[in-house]
């Protein structure tokens, strides 16, 4: 599918349910010892380890910059270390956010379309569209700054 298909005079939007699920959820993380333990040990979520590992990840893991869990409803959760996070205000009930980013997933063939639908909106884009092993994905910002990843898994033909 492509931009010239979806017609001229429709409004532009990445088609109704191409979104099939939220992929993963990205967190910045001050301490990530006290975080793995929080996740992995206290909310009893399971660690990725080995192969279960996305093989553009191994790296950062080994090195202690990240580490990812599995909710059972096959979301995954990524910490990212950072050590020189600011901590948030003393009071729980200010906002504030240690969100890294929110990744959607999409359909292989939908991919491409979504990039020129975020480009037609001259959404912010971080950088071009990312090709790993495990598909490609593409890095924006919605209106408040959240950096949002439209993701799919390698197309195999």
């Amino acid at each position: 599918m492509s931009l010239k298909s979806v017609g001229a005079e429709s409004h532009l939007r990445i088609p109704l349910g191409a979104l099939r699920s939220v992929h993963h959820i990205a967190l910045n993380v001050a301490d990530m010892q006290a975080s793995r333990h929080f996740y992995g040990t206290i909310l009893g979520l399971h660690e990725l380890a080995g192969n279960e590992i996305p093989s553009s990840l191994r790296e950062l893991v080994a090195l202690g910059r990240v580490a990812n869990f599995r909710i059972p409803d096959g979301t995954v959760l990524d910490l990212f270390a950072e050590p020189e996070l600011s901590p948030p205000a003393a009071d729980p009930t200010v906002q504030f956010t240690r969100a890294n980013h929110l990744a959607f997933d999409i359909a292989p063939d939908l991919f491409d379309l979504s990039v020129q639908i975020l480009h037609a909106h001259q959404v912010k884009i971080e950088g071009e569209v990312v090709t790993r092993s495990t598909g490609r994905g593409i890095y924006c910002y919605d209106p408040d700054g959240l950096m949002v990843e439209i993701r799919c898994d390698r197309d195999i033909k």
